[in-house]
């Protein structure tokens, strides 16, 4: 079942960050998400310094409280897209998809892919929740780039201002035409079979690989 206990953020205003010295890195960017959209914000691994030509310090994002994400592949997330709302963030890193989804999306991922009969295979589908964090994409690229940071999330679709994202997430709550929040059954459900999709075309070129899975993945192609 999907949580309904999380506070209305919509008649408390969030609480501003100060403004920290100047020149500390990453300030600017950890400043913006929390003032301008009210997300949480955890400093990065100081043993991870990141991109020389980025911020020292990447700011990460804390998972749960106001969205879950759901990793894919890029490919496998394009097709996905269709179900998303038009204000629905998502962000990519490299070859990998970040679709931010309604808080408690990462606990009813297992049992959805059961009940859509996906749980018996391995797809490339991870879901981060409560406790989790992302690295924050760059809500700009620095002075003088034109290009993301190596490594670097960046947003394919960047969340609007103010600080209401909820509504645009897709949620369990949904299914069956309940309110205007996308679906995430058919979210998950078409990334799954992309997932799988893209399994059998490496599989295929392997072909000693695919034979050891017999023909339960043939089933669900």
């Amino acid at each position: 079942m999907v949580r309904t206990d999380r506070t209305d953020r919509t008649k408390v205003p969030l609480p501003r960050r100060p403004l920290d010295p100047a020149g500390v890195p990453g300030d600017h960017v950890r400043r913006w998400y929390e003032n301008e959209l009210g997300w949480p914000t955890v400093p990065a691994d100081p043993q991870n310094p990141g991109d020389p030509g980025g911020p020292r310090d990447p700011v990460r994002l804390r998972v749960g409280e106001r969205f879950d994400v759901l990793e894919v592949p890029a490919e496998a997330g394009r097709a996905g897209l269709r179900h998303l709302a038009p204000g629905s963030p998502v962000a990519v890193r490299g070859d990998r998809m970040l679709l931010l989804v309604a808080a408690g999306s990462a606990e009813e991922l297992p049992g959805l892919l059961e009940w859509l009969e996906w749980g018996s295979l391995a797809l490339d589908l991870t879901a981060t929740g409560e406790g989790g964090v992302m690295d924050a994409p760059l809500p700009w690229l620095p002075l003088g780039r034109r290009d993301p940071l190596q490594g670097a999330a960046v947003w394919l679709r960047p969340p609007g201002p103010g600080c209401e994202v909820e509504a645009s997430l897709p949620t369990l709550s949904a299914l069956g035409g309940g309110g205007g929040a996308p679906d995430l059954v058919r979210l998950v459900d078409t990334v799954a079979t992309q997932c799988h999709r893209l399994w059998l075309r490496r599989a295929c070129a392997r072909p000693e690989a695919l034979s050891r899975t017999g023909d339960q993945a043939l089933a669900f192609s």
